[in-house]
C-alpha cells in the first residue's frame, strides 16, 4: 500500500473558473512542476485522486491549483478545508530537506527508547508537536530546542530528552 503524506489544506477558491488556493508546508517556494495528481481527503482516511490542469505560485506557502473537471467557483468551493496528500515518492521530490514536515515517518527516540513513528507534524509558534501512537494511544510529543538532541536523517530518527513526567499523562 502506498504511504501518503499530508502537505497542506485547501484554504480558498480563486476566480470563477474553479481554481483553489493550497496552503502547503513543503518548506520552500514551489509550483509542484511535473506533478500530475494529488490526493484530497474527501472523508476521513478516504483519499481521491485529483488531476492537475495547472499550478501557479501565489507566495512561499501558497499555490493556485486548477483541477481537471472543476470549472466553476461552486465546484471548487466543495473542496474548501480539505487536506491534500502526496504519495511518499512525490512528497520526497517536492519537500524541502529543512522543512519540519520532512520528519514524517521518522521515529522519536527518548533516551534510547523508541516511542513511535511520527504520524503528523503540528507547527506551533515556538515548538513542533509530533503526533505518534504511543502504546495504542495518540500522544503529542513536543520537539523543542531544549529537548532536541539530534536528528539522524539516515536512520530516520529524532533523538530527544523529554522532561521527566511528560509521558506519564499517556499511561
Amino acid at each position: 500500500m502506498t504511504n501518503y503524506h499530508s502537505i497542506g489544506k485547501i484554504v480558498a477558491t480563486f476566480g470563477v473558473k474553479g481554481e483553489v488556493v493550497l496552503h502547503h508546508s513543503l518548506g520552500k517556494k514551489t509550483s509542484l512542476k511535473g506533478l500530475e495528481t494529488i490526493f484530497i481527503e474527501e472523508k476521513k482516511e478516504e483519499m481521491l485522486p485529483y488531476f492537475l490542469e495547472g499550478t501557479r505560485i501565489k507566495n512561499d506557502e501558497e499555490l493556485f491549483l486548477k483541477f481537471e473537471g472543476i470549472n466553476t467557483r461552486e465546484a471548487a468551493h466543495r473542496l474548501m478545508q480539505k487536506r491534500v496528500w502526496l504519495p511518499q515518492e512525490e512528497f520526497e521530490k517536492y519537500v524541502s530537506q529543512s522543512a519540519p514536515i520532512m520528519l514524517l515517518g521518522f521515529h522519536i527516540i527518548n533516551q534510547g527508547t523508541d516511542l513511535g513513528e511520527i504520524l503528523e507534524i503540528i507547527e506551533q509558534p515556538h515548538q513542533l508537536l509530533c503526533r505518534i501512537d504511543l502504546k495504542g494511544k495518540e500522544a503529542l510529543i513536543p520537539v523543542h530546542e531544549d529537548f532536541l538532541l539530534k536528528i539522524d536523517k539516515k536512520k530516520k530518527q529524532v533523538h530527544v530528552e523529554l522532561p521527566e513526567g511528560l509521558l506519564d499523562i499517556y499511561s
